[in-house]
């Protein structure tokens, strides 16, 4: 008998949870489990990797914040499924997807908790206290969300970690001359690159600030900014007001990511908070050196000095020096590099990520089969 697991997530946008759920939905070992992914307001640019592997695919097309007719449609395709299990991803889909769960009577339901969030308010932790007593777990991708939620009322004991999985590269490699060429940068600079969605908790305006300080001591150094959204306009403005448009390059979300990365002199993350970031584990996996802030989930990753350096959160001078540090030292550079690698080679495949998730659903399946 097949496993019908039913995935719930907010929308196939070009996110971190968004890309795990895609990798584990094309490699769950489709003889044991039976996949359905429901996206609560929209589909997205990863719908086209669902669809090659055959996965059904349904919106909900949730349009209010509260909105009782896309609860009762989210109801009605969780009856339509009947799934063994349901597993929904981020605050939106965690909310609506369990109390549609609930309702529609679903044996074990399951909650993925990707980011240590401080913004949420006493009314989220609220729904998080009421809705934990109602579910069969809560899979987190870092110990350090698991003492967040703890230190707001979940018990620890309700967590399971299962750490970010990453795929092989399976793109031809282009050589710098093309790459510099797709993005309209000069090849004979030093290339700090930052990948993310452009929301106010990634510290973009952090980072422009920072190259454009670190431009005073090397001149040659160029800010390459990968990713699109809501803070673009913004973003663009700030740069231009601190006359660091010649080598602040904005280049917007690329299909071609992983071709451009491993030609990265450097790697920024300045994250105010983040779960585990994908952008970190594919530059380690490139052999591109890392400087990302130190918060829970980046420390996960990043072992100050071995696997990576880390700076406080906000602080944009020592970004600047740390990173000054590092194109004064292409041994250093190489020394991190090859240990971020090897890091990732032992703590982050994907089929270890994959089997884990196969493991828990069935153990919880038997479990309640029992």
């Amino acid at each position: 008998m097949t496993i019908r697991v039913c995935w719930i997530i907010p929308t196939l946008d070009e996110g971190g949870a968004e890309k795990q759920l895609c990798l584990l939905a094309n490699g769950l070992d489709r003889s044991r489990f039976e996949p359905l992914v429901i996206t609560l307001t929209r589909n997205g640019p990863r719908l086209a990797e669902l669809e090659k592997k055959q996965i059904p695919v349904v919106a909900i097309e949730k349009r209010l914040k509260l909105d009782p007719f896309a609860f009762f449609r989210l109801t009605k395709a969780i009856q339509k499924f009947s799934p063994h299990i349901v597993h929904t991803w981020l605050y939106a889909a965690n909310s609506y997807g369990r109390l549609a769960a609930l309702r529609a009577k679903v044996p074990i339901i399951l909650a993925g908790e990707r980011c240590v969030d401080p913004w949420k308010r006493t009314s989220h932790a609220i729904v998080d206290r009421y809705l934990a007593k109602r579910t069969s777990a809560i899979i987190a991708n870092s110990r350090a969300i698991v003492d967040f939620y703890g230190t707001r009322g979940i018990p620890k004991e309700n967590f399971h970690v299962i750490a970010n999985g990453i795929e092989p590269p399976n793109v031809d490699p282009i050589s710098r001359e093309e790459a510099a060429k797709r993005m309209g940068v000069d090849p004979n600079r030093y290339w700090i690159g930052t990948i993310g969605r452009l929301w106010l908790q990634k510290g973009h305006k952090d980072m422009i600030w920072s190259a454009e300080m670190l431009r005073l001591l090397h001149e040659s150094t160029s800010l390459i900014i990968i990713g699109d959204g809501p803070e673009r306009q913004r973003l663009e403005h700030y740069r231009d007001q601190v006359k660091a448009a010649k080598e602040v390059h904005f280049i917007g979300h690329r299909s071609d990511t992983a071709q451009l990365l491993p030609h990265f002199d450097t790697l920024w993350n300045a994250s105010h908070y983040e779960g585990q970031s994908n952008s970190i584990l594919e530059a380690m996996q490139a052999k591109v050196p890392v400087v990302a802030s130190d918060i829970p989930g980046n420390r996960d990753l990043i072992q100050h000095d071995k696997t990576g350096m880390l700076f406080p959160v906000a602080d944009v001078g020592t970004l600047m020096k740390t990173t000054a540090r590092l194109i004064e030292s292409p041994e250093l550079r190489q020394r991190l590099a090859d240990n971020s690698y090897q890091k990732i080679i032992a703590d982050f495949s994907l089929p270890r990520m994959i089997e884990q998730y196969e493991q828990l659903y069935e153990r919880l399946w038997r479990a309640n089969k029992g």
